[in-house]
C-alpha cells in the first residue's frame, strides 16, 4: 500500500489553510461594518473586469457557455445595486463607514463556499479513482455563472460606493479655511 508523500500533504495543507483565510477574510467584508477604502473599490474596479474579459475569452471555447457568464453578470449587477440599496452608511467624525446587509453577504459568501467545496471535492474524488479529472474552470456553466454573478456584484458595489462618496464630497460644506479666506477677502473689499 503506498503512503501519501509528506511534502505534498503539507503543500495540500498551507494551500487549504490560505483558502480558508481568504475565504474568511471575505465573508467577514461582506457582512460587517467597514471603513470606507476608496483605494479597495478602485481596485476592484481594476481587477474584476479584467478577470471577467479574461473568463469571458477563455469561454469562446466551448460552445453556449459565454450566455452563462452573461446571465451571471445580469444577475450579479441586479444584486449590486439591490446591495447598495440595502447598505446602511454613517459619515462622522471618525470617517465613512458601511454596513452591507448580513443575509445577502451571507448567501454570496455561502454560494462561493460552496462552489469551491465542490470543485475541490471532485478533484480528489477524480484523483482517487482512474477517471480523467473534471475539464478546466471555463468548461463549467455553474462554476461562469457563479463567478460572472460574484465579479458584477463586487463591481456595481464598488461604483455605488464610489458614489456614495463622491455625492459625499460634493455636500461637504466648504472647509474652514476657505471660508476665513472669503471673510479676508470681503473685509478687504469694503
Amino acid at each position: 500500500m503506498a503512503s501519501a508523500n509528506p511534502s505534498s500533504l503539507l503543500i495540500g495543507t498551507a494551500v487549504g489553510a490560505l483558502i480558508l483565510w481568504r475565504v474568511i477574510s471575505r465573508v467577514r467584508r461582506m457582512v460587517g461594518r467597514q471603513k470606507y477604502s476608496g483605494v479597495r473599490a478602485g481596485i476592484t474596479l481594476c481587477i474584476f473586469p479584467l478577470l471577467i474579459a479574461l473568463v469571458m475569452f477563455s469561454s469562446l471555447r466551448h460552445e453556449g457557455n459565454l450566455l452563462f457568464v452573461l446571465a451571471g453578470l445580469a444577475v450579479g449587477t441586479g444584486l449590486g445595486i439591490y446591495g447598495h440599496r440595502l447598505t446602511k452608511f454613517e459619515n462622522g467624525p471618525a470617517g465613512k463607514f458601511y454596513t452591507p446587509n448580513a443575509h445577502l453577504g451571507i448567501a454570496l459568501s455561502l454560494l462561493m463556499i460552496g462552489r469551491i467545496a465542490w470543485r475541490m471535492g471532485s478533484l480528489y474524488l477524480t484523483t482517487q479513482s482512474f477517471t480523467p479529472p473534471p475539464g478546466d474552470f471555463a468548461s463549467s456553466p455553474l462554476t461562469l455563472f457563479l463567478f460572472g454573478m460574484l465579479a458584477a456584484y463586487y463591481i456595481s458595489y464598488a461604483i455605488g460606493l464610489l458614489r456614495w462618496s463622491r455625492s459625499l464630497r460634493a455636500s461637504a460644506p466648504p472647509a474652514a479655511t476657505d471660508v476665513a479666506d472669503k471673510i479676508e477677502v470681503a473685509d478687504q473689499q469694503a
